[in-house]
């Protein structure tokens, strides 16, 4: 998919972002940082630029771990995978 400009609002700030991803998607990332920001404010009182970093190691936190599960997912599939050929070459 060719790049496109994509203007969004997180924050009452207007972005204009360049992505060859379907501007929906780009839309809902743009919501989903733009509510977790908001909530992080209101729960701590912090400023905002705190609130946008915590915010950040929030979202990279929930990231890696997606991301490491999905490795050990993969893992375990793999070694079922194995498994199941092992039986069918010993019948």
């Amino acid at each position: 998919m060719e790049k496109q400009k994509i203007s969004v609002r997180v924050a009452g700030k207007s972005y204009t972002l360049v992505s060859s991803d379907p501007p929906d998607y780009i839309r809902r990332v743009a919501a989903l940082v733009d509510r977790r920001l908001s909530e992080m404010e209101l729960a701590s009182g912090l400023s905002s630029q705190q609130a946008s970093v915590l915010t950040c190691f929030n979202l990279a936190d929930e990231l890696l771990k997606a991301k490491d599960e999905n490795t050990e997912l993969k893992r375990r599939m793999q070694k079922m995978q194995g498994r199941r050929s092992d039986r069918r070459e010993q019948e």
